[in-house]
């Protein structure tokens, strides 16, 4: 027997029923998007290298660690995209989307590629739903996402999450910090894991970031950056938490939080959830205002943020709120021959909108109804010989043993029926 073919470590199959519960986040998340002025953006899964490495930063993990990257037959560096928000920055630029009215509002879905360690809910293929709006330096702006952050997390059926935000400065601001940061860090930098130190020289705000305990305990006094904002960036956050309180969006506020890109500025957030018996992040995002320009773009403020849907779809599941789908209608033939009857009416109903499936093999009426129950079938229509001399089709409703008869050719009314219409 030959060896069976497996997928590449840190890569996974999605199948049913776990796609369903793909599906409804997705779905509500494209309404609730929706609702807020967000538009679907779809953007390569393959870029130039230099897309990330001039966004994300030479010296971070993913850079100089977890990016797949390989050279084309023409010799240019591509990279399997590590996140979504360069490369909607990379698009925004090239496509001159500046010169729409601001906001300019986008949201994508789609896997991202990193190379680590794969672990529960962490693969190296792994799915984000992004959103990212451009051209308002407001705090309004960075409120309004996280209201409607609030409200798609609450439409899937999550609570009990905590959201937590921060504000990291500017340029104008940051060197003061960063400086006192430093003079804190190095009297104990021995302490530190050894990518914590060589982030005191590269950019100390990620030892912040990092997750070893001992070196969390070890930062645990350090100076906070809110201690040193500017007055811009001061007003700034004071006015979005000020927005928030308006909004009835509850909050935490974390001076230690700062994000492990480099081209965050000012808002920063995240929404973690403890599952199970483990923090974890579900939704990170923040402002990187200087971005656009990186790209050779003009001056445009933005805020976004990405959700990891493994994390999602797992808190999902384990909740149970979403129920696997089943047809309509199950089509019973209780002889080949009717088939023929069978599959023109399958085909009115389908292209009506309605799911519908047939049962298939010779099996009997009995058996027939068991495949229904276990599709998950709220009808099923039944062909016999009765009913073809009768002109009229046999429907059950599988939930409580109702049945009745209907003209073969009446799609109309078949249609309405397995709708839960009244006919």
């Amino acid at each position: 027997m030959k060896e069976r073919l497996r997928a590449p470590k840190g890569f996974q199959d999605v199948i049913p029923p776990k796609t369903f519960i793909w599906q409804h986040i997705e779905d509500r998340a494209r309404k609730i998007f929706k609702n807020y002025g967000f538009h679907e953006i779809r953007v390569p899964v393959v870029e130039h290298t230099d897309v990330f490495v001039r966004s994300i930063g030479e010296n971070t993990d993913i850079v100089e660690k977890e990016m797949y990257t390989f050279n084309d037959r023409a010799g240019r560096s591509l990279t399997l995209r590590p996140e979504g928000t360069a490369s909607v920055v990379r698009c925004y630029v090239q496509n001159g989307l500046y010169t729409m009215p601001a906001p300019q509002r986008y949201f994508y879905t789609g896997p991202m590629f990193r190379y680590e360690r794969p672990q529960k809910g962490r693969f190296r293929q792994f799915y984000q739903i992004g959103a990212e709006a451009f051209g308002v330096d407001a705090p309004y702006i960075d409120a309004e996402i996280l209201c409607m952050l609030n409200d798609f997390l609450s439409d899937i059926g999550l609570d009990g999450l905590n959201c937590e935000i921060n504000s990291i400065g500017c340029n104008k601001c940051r060197p003061g910090y960063r400086q006192a940061l430093k003079a804190y860090l190095l009297s104990g930098l021995d302490g530190y894991c050894e990518d914590c130190r060589r982030r005191y020289d590269i950019n100390p705000l990620r030892v912040l970031d990092c997750k070893v305990p001992s070196c969390i305990e070890a930062s645990s006094d350090a100076p906070v950056i809110t201690d040193y904002l500017c007055d811009d960036c001061s007003a700034h956050f004071r006015k979005l938490r000020k927005y928030l309180d308006s909004m009835e969006i509850k909050y935490e506020l974390n001076p230690r939080l700062v994000r492990g890109l480099d081209y965050y500025t000012g808002t920063t957030f995240e929404i973690t959830t403890v599952h199970p018996g483990s923090q974890n992040a579900v939704v990170a995002g923040g402002r990187y205002d200087k971005l656009v320009e990186e790209f050779g773009g003009p001056s445009a403020p933005a805020v976004g943020f990405a959700i990891g849907m493994e994390r999602l779809v797992e808190l999902v599941s384990d909740m149970d709120i979403v129920k696997e789908p089943g047809p309509g209608l199950f089509l019973i033939c209780l002889n080949e021959e009717y088939r023929l009857t069978g599959i023109r009416i399958l085909r009115k109903l389908r292209f009506s909108g309605l799911w519908c499936e047939m049962g298939f093999g010779a099996s009997s009426l009995r058996s027939q109804l068991k495949k229904a129950d276990r599709a998950g079938a709220r009808y099923v229509f039944i062909i016999g010989e009765d009913e073809i001399k009768a002109g009229r089709i046999k429907y059950r409703r599988l939930s409580n043993g109702e049945e009745g008869y209907l003209p073969l050719d009446d799609y109309e009314n078949m249609a309405r029926l397995i709708s839960d219409e009244r006919i």
